[in-house]
């Protein structure tokens, strides 16, 4: 991991490289990790079970998730700067709005609101960005933008905790859309001035590789991906991050119950997944840029089996450490390979709308993850068959990911 080669990826765009990672950063206003800890005050207020705010979750998420091909192919229409300004005065709406909902009802549309404008669209055009506009530090580029959410995942749901105790829950959102207006549209308007000329120089030096290779447009559209049977069979591996992760974090206090471990513990032991995570993104972002995704990719989910097996097997409470450590080390890989691996199998020209259709389904296998393994439990499955499933999950999609990167392409680009 030389630091001479991230020196030298700043130097040559540092502007949108801040820009994506504070875009990164501020989708945890729309994260599952940071909506979940304002739970039971949005169910004590309104008087809503477990069940039925896990559905309103549900139905909001489900909702952003059928939009997001539409809203998140926009990218490709518009300039930089005036898409991103629009995505962050829909947060601060979003963070507006859940400070005033009146009801369960219109809880609904809060959720939609808070998933599409961060976890959506905010995550969309960090990465995007990184994988469009960077070709041979690409992997670097995603890896640094990718902090920004492990960032937000170690440090905004304790400010939020705290928060919500000395103000209540619809101040904090109230305070979240200030933070956003005061500080995130500033310098996203800053950091993007003179992005347009970055543009026109991206889009030249396409147009001569183009030429000096022969090969005329070489990106794929959105509709020739959906004809491509590589996208169908690596799909249920690339999306057991979002599948499984989600579903972990959300009953990870339903599992330490089952281990006999407290929750406190099981908790404490995300500071050991978030440094996991940052090494791992560091690591991994030259690995992409040295060996390209299509490699990498084919590795992720192997710690994520093994940290789903180990969590079937052992019950003493250390091993939660080494179940942290490998979810860390898999969601490193993930963030910085599969974001990348769109624009090597596909181009960049229509990346936007291709990478819309992946947060999508990813977004549609985040709501469906916390039901499959509740689900599962309710059925009365004990929680060691329920983590062995989930590895065996994992270890076919690993397997179909490795079939797909050997696949012959469904049409060759030009």
């Amino acid at each position: 991991m030389p630091i001479s080669a991230y020196q030298k990826l700043f130097r040559t765009n540092s502007r949108l490289v801040i820009f994506s990672f504070l875009m990164a950063l501020y989708s945890s206003f729309g994260q599952t990790y940071f909506i979940g800890v304002f739970g039971p005050q949005i169910q004590a207020e309104f008087g809503l079970s477990h069940t039925l705010w896990g559905s309103i979750y549900m139905a909001g998420t489900l909702a952003s998730a059928l939009v997001m091909p539409f809203t998140g192919g926009l990218i490709d229409r518009f300039r930089l700067p005036r898409y991103a300004l629009a995505v962050c005065v829909f947060l601060v709406g979003a963070c507006t709005y859940m400070a005033i909902v009146p009801g369960p009802v219109a809880l609904v549309l809060g959720i939609f609101l808070l998933r599409h404008s961060g976890q959506g669209l905010a995550s969309h055009i960090a990465i995007t960005s990184m994988a469009r506009y960077f070709d041979r530090d690409r992997g670097r580029a995603i890896a640094i933008a990718s902090l920004g959410y492990t960032v937000g995942e170690a440090a905004l749901p304790f400010l939020a905790v705290l928060f919500i105790a000395m103000l209540g829950w619809r101040w904090t959102y109230t305070g979240a859309a200030l933070l956003v207006s005061i500080t995130l549209i500033p310098a996203a308007l800053w950091l993007l001035s003179g992005h347009d000329r970055f543009h026109q120089q991206h889009l030249k030096n396409l147009s001569e590789n183009a030429d000096s290779t022969g090969r005329g447009k070489a990106s794929w559209t959105r509709a020739e991906v959906l004809r491509d049977p590589r996208f169908y069979v690596m799909s249920p591996g690339i999306l057991s991050s979002s599948l499984i992760g989600t579903a972990f974090f959300f009953h990870h206090l339903n599992v330490a119950q089952a281990k006999g471990w407290s929750g406190e513990w099981i908790t404490g032991t995300y500071a050991i997944y978030a440094l996991a995570c940052i090494v791992t993104m560091l690591f991994a972002g030259p690995l992409v840029d040295r060996f390209r995704a299509v490699k990498v990719v084919q590795i992720m989910l192997v710690p994520l089996a093994a940290g789903c097996f180990i969590l079937a097997v052992a019950d003493h409470p250390l091993a939660a450490i080494p179940y942290m450590l490998m979810l860390g080390i898999h969601t490193g890989f993930s963030h910085t390979s599969v974001s990348a691996l769109w624009a090597e199998l596909y181009g960049v020209e229509h990346l936007g709308a291709i990478k819309s259709l992946y947060m999508a389904i990813s977004v549609l296998a985040s709501a469906l993850g916390p039901v499959s393994m509740g689900i599962l439990m309710d059925m009365g499955f004990p929680i060691h068959w329920v983590c062995a499933l989930f590895g065996a999950y994992a270890v076919v999609g690993n397997l179909l990911i490795m079939g797909a990167m050997r696949m012959t392409p469904s049409r060759v680009p030009g």
